[in-house]
């Protein structure tokens, strides 16, 4: 047995063991839930990404010293948690409230991501 497939084989086990059935399961599901909110009479909507979108995106905001980039941040704020209307560092020079929304968006996705 190859150990990638003995790998994926103790993973599942694992799955199986850790499981929650589904009677047990909480019907609330954060995944995909929106929030709209308007600044300087334009309507945003925010959407969350799921918890490990949302690590992913963090972690992937950090240089290889661990300095946080709030460039890189809120690229993919713009990118995935804004969700309309689409925005991304061009749309800003042409409309206010860039802080305001990027504020918002991060203040979402943290309370999402607890």
């Amino acid at each position: 047995m190859t150990e990638s497939k003995q790998t994926k084989q103790t993973i599942a086990a694992l799955e199986a063991k850790n499981a929650v059935p589904e009677a047990d399961k909480k019907p609330f599901n954060k995944f995909g839930k929106q929030e709209t909110f308007e600044v300087a009479d334009v309507t945003y909507t925010l959407q969350f990404p799921g918890v490990r979108r949302a690590q992913q995106i963090l972690d992937g905001s950090k240089g290889p010293a661990g300095i946080f980039y709030d460039e890189a941040y809120n690229t993919k704020l713009m990118e995935e948690i804004i969700v309309d209307p689409k925005v991304d560092w061009d749309y800003w020079d042409e409309h206010e409230g860039y802080r305001e929304v990027m504020d918002k968006a991060d203040t979402f996705l943290g309370r999402m991501f607890k």
